[in-house]
């Protein structure tokens, strides 16, 4: 297939409410990833004034971080045909990423530190609770394995090893997990809640995580299972995607394991 014809359409929920942590990177990295292969890029704003309709046109869905009372204001739109459409994609297998807030809100609720119980979508079998104001937050750089199955098979076998994730986490809630797939296993951090071992969750193609960075940039890996899976989904055939030149990004990720003491993760950089 030419890469000339194909396209990919992104789904950036509520980025005026949910943008808190600069997880505009996330979308950012898989728009220029995308296109420096030749592949063109629409990015829809699925907010307030979005239409439903649009969400059915979405390959990938990108959703960041946000206060406690910015994912009240999100609750209250995201319902009704709304909520059913997006459940609806997520369900299909369209492959997107979740940041902080944003999988507090694919849950089944999220109790914040002061005021009512936010309840969420109930995709992900999980709940998030602030376990009060004086409580100290979750920040620092997180390292973790990624473990979710397939996923971390199918990258391990793209890049020759075990799939390392490395961001930075911002948050006061824990989140803990029900029957659903942990993202990974934390290697340096909190994770979901500083007591089990476990970062993000996986249902399907999406992935929801606590870790910034942004994610994307810092793991490009991640962003290119994103852009074939999506890729895959739309045109119903497997879609090869040409490497790229990802030295600089090694490089930044070899530092920070170097600073965190975690030598033992450092990779020679692949130039291609």
């Amino acid at each position: 297939m030419n890469p000339q014809q194909l396209e990919l359409t992104i789904g950036w929920l509520y980025p005026n409410l949910m943008s808190t942590y600069g997880d505009r990177g996330n979308v950012i990295c898989l728009q220029q990833r995308a296109q420096w292969r030749g592949i063109s890029v629409k990015i829809i704003s699925l907010d307030e004034q979005a239409p439903t309709a649009e969400i059915h046109n979405v390959d990938i869905l990108m959703g960041g971080g946000a206060q406690d009372r910015q994912q009240e204001i999100v609750m209250r739109d995201l319902r009704g045909i709304k909520a059913d459409t997006l459940r609806e994609k997520i369900e299909a297998g369209t492959p997107g990423v979740f940041t902080c807030g944003a999988p507090q809100l694919l849950g089944h609720y999220y109790e914040p530190a002061i005021g009512q119980r936010i309840e969420g979508l109930g995709l992900f079998d999980m709940v998030s609770k602030h376990p009060g104001a004086d409580s100290r937050r979750c920040i620092g750089n997180v390292v973790f394995e990624l473990t979710a199955s397939p996923l971390a098979q199918d990258l391990e076998a793209t890049l020759g090893t075990k799939p390392i994730v490395i961001g930075f986490e911002n948050h006061g809630g824990r989140t803990f997990l029900g029957n659903v797939e942990a993202l990974g296993r934390v290697v340096k951090g909190y994770g979901n809640n500083g007591e089990d071992g476990t970062e993000g969750a996986v249902y399907r193609n999406a992935i929801a995580t606590y870790s910034h960075g942004p994610l994307l940039p810092k793991n490009p890996f991640v962003a290119d299972w994103l852009i074939q899976t999506a890729l895959t989904q739309k045109y119903q055939t497997p879609v090869p995607l040409k490497p790229l030149d990802d030295t600089l990004a090694i490089q930044a990720r070899n530092a920070m394991f170097k600073r965190l003491a975690l030598t033992h993760l450092i990779k020679e950089p692949l130039h291609c």
